[in-house]
């Protein structure tokens, strides 16, 4: 494996108690650069990914800034309580209200915030923004796409789908070195280089006491979602969004590969019209990792929003 990417702004760890969870957040640069104009970002990760995911895109900003990046209950090194068998979408919203409602982050007197999300976390960042509109200055969303209709026929199927999945033990794989958890970060996205994977591996995991590498995410998040997603109660929401969005897409993603026909990018933009102030834009050469795939390009656009 090749040496490890080399950061070039380093963080710092916090642990918040959050709604019954122990939250780890990691911060980059000084909370005394935010200012109104300029408030801290915060910048929240997707599904079975964790906060040290944003290094290389907060390497590549130009300008120092206040950054502030959750790992998710159940992810990274935030820990729930014993026997958690399932996660909830609006736990996420909650969360992310009692981060920035918390006293042990350190900033003071902050009106608004700039936010930022990826994926799953773009979903989220969408919602509340609707939600608590005045919060928020600025909203940048990074293929946070939402979910296809569901017809309400299917909700018995889904919620005996959860109930059986309760039933069965879920786990996820181990692997025997760190290497080889850097060879599954980049099975799973090519573009990735070697010596990103190799600085996100143990980022990504940990070993255990017998020496085996595992993923550092519940195996719960694996259930199935039982509650239908209501794409009426979700545009509802993005209507109420007063902050202007930044709805960014790497060019290469292909929605197909988890929907099929079921849902298209063309879908997506038509759901986005909704959003009061929205403007959208490509990375190229990107695919759903583009904050891992081209920094530097993702990083221009953010700032060029920003600012």
């Amino acid at each position: 494996m090749s040496n490890p990417y080399t950061a070039r702004r380093d963080s710092r760890s916090l642990h918040l108690p959050i709604r019954g969870a122990t939250y780890h957040v990691r911060l980059w640069g000084d909370p005394a650069l935010c200012t109104p104009e300029r408030p801290p970002l915060v910048m929240v990760h997707g599904w079975m990914d964790v906060a040290a995911s944003w290094q290389f895109l907060v390497d590549a900003l130009s300008e120092d800034r206040f950054v502030v990046a959750p790992d998710w209950r159940g992810f990274g090194h935030s820990r729930v309580a014993p026997g958690t068998d399932c996660y909830w979408f609006p736990d996420y919203l909650a969360d992310l209200e009692a981060l920035l409602n918390s006293s042990g982050l350190p900033w003071q007197d902050v009106p608004h915030i700039d936010l930022l999300g990826h994926s799953m976390g773009g979903n989220v960042v969408m919602m509340y923004a609707g939600i608590r509109p005045a919060r928020i200055r600025r909203l940048i969303n990074l293929e946070g796409f939402g979910l296809p209709e569901r017809p309400a026929e299917h909700a018995p199927v889904q919620y005996a789908k959860w109930l059986d999945e309760l039933a069965t033990p879920q786990a996820l794989r181990d692997y025997d070195s760190v290497d080889e958890v850097a060879q599954r970060l980049m099975k799973n996205n090519p573009r990735l280089s070697a010596d990103k994977a190799a600085w996100l591996a143990p980022h990504w995991s940990q070993p255990d006491p017998k020496g085996k590498w595992h993923i550092l995410g519940d195996p719960a998040h694996k259930r199935v979602n039982p509650v239908m997603y209501r794409v009426a109660e979700v545009l509802a929401t993005w209507k109420r969004i007063t902050a202007p969005v930044l709805s960014v897409v790497g060019r290469e993603t292909n929605l197909a590969q988890w929907w099929g026909t079921r849902y298209s990018l063309a879908e997506f933009e038509g759901r986005l019209k909704v959003v009061p102030d929205v403007r959208s834009a490509w990375i190229e050469e990107a695919g759903h990792m583009l904050h891992h795939d081209q920094p530097q390009q993702l990083a221009a656009l953010i700032e060029g929003f920003l600012d």
